[in-house]
């Protein structure tokens, strides 16, 4: 009876979940027409977003345009959002990394685009449409860690703001150089910056365009770890081992925990605990929560 219950409820709640993690900041009422970007942004080809999905329930997301840096074309945007969508109905994922192609990360967006996307309306709305798609990764019920090598720049900083964690490789560097282009953060960089630091160390990278690297990251707390090596495949290795403590259970149970500390970041603290007394009541009898019981589970 007890499992029949948390099915139902299981699969109601699960459904508000998803639509509230879904929702787009922006939509026509805020002047934001995201099929006409896209058409747009469909004109600048080049490079792609590839996802795996391993069978431990971890994903690897790869920017994929190492000729430019791993820098962000029109149809590279349209694939992040493909692919986010894709994650946010993944029943078996629990983790996922974002990083680059050969051994860099994302020097931000590509130059062609943003030279035609000139006028102030284009501008908007590739902000907002960018805003929207990096909220829903931040949202995702994965634990998410950014590997950063080699330069993290302008746009790919900001990329690196929207996952749970960041760990650099010796010699990269995480810099906010939207001041030098005469800009300001518009993918929601900046706010998710002083989430992670606070507002006086926030200011001062992005005034400062301060180059970051391991070392001053570790001390600041914008990033948890320097790995050891720079070579491409062995620091995605290191970086599945430093995961793989936060990913152990059932993904059910991880993917919980994750809606758990969303809501408490991003909602005011009465409905954080109600959104927090939901999402236990997905656990709670349920497959994870009876097996513990039975075997009796002790804490050492």
């Amino acid at each position: 009876m007890a499992v029949i219950l948390w099915k139902s409820l299981h699969r109601i709640t699960n459904g508000r979940l998803l639509q509230q993690r879904t929702l787009s900041f922006y939509n026509h009422t805020h002047g934001f027409e995201e099929e006409e970007i896209k058409k747009k942004l469909q004109q600048f080809a080049g490079g792609s977003i590839n996802l795996s999905k391993e069978h431990d329930g971890i994903g690897i997301l790869t920017l994929n345009n190492p000729k430019y840096m791993n820098a962000f074309t029109g149809t590279m945007m349209i694939e992040l959002q493909e692919r986010v969508a894709e994650l946010e109905s993944w029943k078996d994922g629990k983790g996922l990394i974002v990083c680059g192609a050969e051994n860099t990360f994302c020097s931000g967006s590509d130059l062609n685009a943003v030279r035609a996307l000139s006028s102030p309306q284009d501008g908007m709305n590739m902000c907002m449409f960018m805003q929207n798609t990096l909220t829903r990764l931040m949202r995702l019920p994965l634990i998410t860690v950014a590997l950063v090598q080699g330069k993290a720049l302008g746009g790919g900083a900001e990329l690196t703001t929207a996952c749970d964690f960041r760990l650099m490789t010796p010699e990269s560097e995480i810099r906010f150089v939207h001041k030098q282009m005469g800009l300001v953060p518009g993918w929601g960089g900046a706010a998710r910056l002083v989430q992670i630091l606070g507002s006086s160390s926030a200011l001062k990278l992005l005034s400062g365009a301060v180059k970051v690297q391991p070392e001053s990251a570790l001390r600041m707390g914008l990033a948890e770890a320097m790995l050891p090596s720079s070579d491409e495949a062995d620091s995605l290795e290191e970086t599945c081992k430093w995961l793989q403590p936060y990913t152990e259970g059932p993904a059910e149970v991880i993917q919980a925990v994750k809606k758990a500390v969303a809501a408490g970041r991003e909602l005011q603290l009465e409905a954080a605990l109600r959104m927090e007394k939901k999402i236990f009541g997905t656990l709670w009898g349920g497959p994870a929560n009876l097996q513990a019981l039975s075997q009796r589970t002790k804490h050492k």
